[in-house]
């Protein structure tokens, strides 16, 4: 979540409101006696944090008749840049000053509650009670190839392709005492992304999710930047009861104060200016996908992970994508120019392209096929006319998968599974505004950018009414990576997420239905039958919204 300015440390500064939202989260409150407490900022940047802090400490101090003394040890806030530390020290002396301390406190609390350095590093205080901030977003990639080396062997949370705000949460979690709270604004990415993973399972296995704050659109920082935060709370104690915060562009400082309201009642659902809520009997306790959306969505979602199967275990049910080349250019044909190789190294093809307008028009292309029933490469020599042409494509042994296979210079990265030809499918472009399957009855094998199904157990247009509905839709919603301007990906991970009825347990009547709204594409029946298919209430999936 970085801007222009300030891309190399991923910096991206929290406006006022949002953080006084965040410590009266975490219920860091001048009413409290706070010189007993100890607050760790792991990013303090410009201040956002650290102001609102220091005078809510310095309130607390001044109501608890607590000296300077006292206070030393009640907050710690560090920064790898310099500049920030220096900028923040400034902030503290003036603020201490406002407070009537001497020059002399002024210098000893500023020099105790600062520090320049690496939080995920350097050694720092523990048995901490509150770890808040906005902690850098800078993707592994983007990393020193020896700082990335050494975080990555320090917090095992940092794995593929995470970035570094994972090893953040990570360390803050790990310095909390008992009953101590984190809460950071961040990019919940990591609740949706194979990275977070470790993150997801080290919180579900030692720490309690308390609550989740999903804020897309809301303008919660003081540059526009391209991200999706959430604000969590997480404390170290056993998971009980959760909240799950559904907001609006709307959302702000008013809103705010009426979710925290919210939040401490006995209420079940809540609702105000921006934002939806509800609470639930426990988090969702895996490591996979944690959900998101709105609160009707995540109810429903709840309710049928406990009650249906993931549609994989369905039966022998498989998601898989498509073939990839490593160069279409090489390995793609215009469908009319087929005669360049032999006709059994023809595969034909289903592309994005092809269902594109919502349904299956005729292949335009083929696939140059070097492989054979059995999973093994075809001998060049027993082809003359493929050998030719890839001895016209050079670009084919430049390739990474060429590199890294020499005597297998030809292959497709991806194998061709010959048993999957015949057999139908139901395919999925990846990106796309609304979940739309599109049935293949059988000789065509998907690119690369489609996603597809196969079953022996399910009756694919059957199935296919169901995942056209709301219902299917609302999975992907709540645990896929939404794309700008809403589009969604309908990548197999997140497909794999969705719970159905098992097969035999849907009447000849429903199952009809679901086929009839199937074939004629009409989402509004699909939903109707996909609500009787899972005895669900008259109404649940009309009224289901994704906003």
């Amino acid at each position: 979540m970085n801007d222009s300015n300030n891309a190399s440390f991923g910096e991206v500064f929290t406006q006022r409101w949002v953080v006084e939202a965040i410590l009266d989260l975490v219920g860091y409150t001048p009413d409290k006696d706070l010189a007993t407490k100890l607050i760790v900022e792991p990013s303090i940047g410009s201040g956002a944090f650290i102001a609102p802090i220091v005078e809510r400490l310095l309130d607390s101090a001044q109501r608890h008749k607590r000296s300077a003394e006292e206070i030393r040890r009640s907050l710690f806030g560090i920064d790898l840049q310099t500049t920030h530390v220096k900028t923040c020290a400034r902030i503290i002396k003036n603020l201490l000053k406002a407070y009537n301390y001497s020059n002399q406190e002024a210098e000893i609390l500023t020099s105790d509650w600062l520090r320049q350095g690496d939080f995920l590093l350097d050694q720092i205080p523990i048995n901490a009670d509150f770890v808040v901030g906005n902690p850098p977003y800078i993707r592994s990639e983007n990393l020193s190839n020896n700082n990335e080396k050494k975080y990555r062997q320090k917090w095992k949370t940092m794995r593929g392709r995470a970035d570094i705000y994972i090893g953040f949460f990570e360390r803050g979690l790990s310095i909390l005492r008992t009953n101590g709270s984190l809460s950071y604004i961040c990019a919940d990415r990591w609740m949706h992304n194979a990275y977070g993973k470790n993150l997801r399972r080290l919180i579900t296995e030692q720490y309690s999710m308390e609550s989740v704050w999903e804020m897309h659109e809301v303008n919660a920082f003081e540059k526009q930047v391209s991200a999706y935060p959430a604000i969590t709370l997480i404390k170290k104690s056993e998971q009980a009861e959760a909240t799950y915060i559904n907001t609006s562009a709307q959302f702000d400082a008013t809103s705010a104060k009426e979710v925290l309201n919210y939040i401490t009642s006995t209420r079940t659902n809540g609702t105000g200016h921006g934002w939806n809520g509800t609470r639930l009997d426990n988090w969702f306790h895996t490591d996979s996908f944690w959900p998101s959306g709105s609160v009707d969505m995540i109810r429903l979602i709840e309710h049928l992970q406990a009650h249906f199967p993931a549609i994989e275990s369905t039966g022998n049910t498989k998601i898989s994508i498509g073939v990839a080349t490593g160069n279409d250019s090489a390995f793609l044909l215009d469908i009319h120019n087929q005669s360049e190789v032999e006709s059994d190294r023809i595969l034909p093809l289903v592309t994005a392209d092809d269902i594109r307008k919502g349904h299956l028009e005729p292949p335009s292309k083929v696939l140059i096929n070097p492989w054979s029933p059995n999973g093994t490469l075809v001998n060049l020599d027993d082809y003359p006319l493929l050998s030719q042409a890839f001895a016209r494509r050079p670009q084919l042994r430049n390739r990474y998968v060429a590199k890294k296979y020499p005597s297998k210079w030809y292959r497709t990265i991806d194998k061709v599974h010959f048993d999957r030809i015949a057999q139908p499918k139901l395919l999925f472009q990846d990106l796309k505004a609304q979940i739309t399957p599109i049935y293949e009855p059988g000789g065509l094998y998907p690119h690369h950018n489609l996603y597809y199904i196969i079953s022996d157990t399910w009756d694919l247009e059957v199935l296919g009414g169901i995942l056209l509905s709301k219902v299917a839709e609302a999975f992907v919603h709540a645990y896929g990576v939404k794309m700008r301007g809403g589009t969604l990906r309908f990548q197999a991970q997140y497909l794999r997420t969705i719970a159905v009825p098992s097969p035999h347990t849907i009447s000849p009547k429903v199952a009809q239905a679901l086929k009839e709204a199937f074939r004629k594409k009409d989402r509004s029946a699909a939903d109707l039958a996909t609500e009787q298919a899972y005895s669900l209430p008259a109404g649940t999936v009309h009224s289901l919204s994704f906003t």
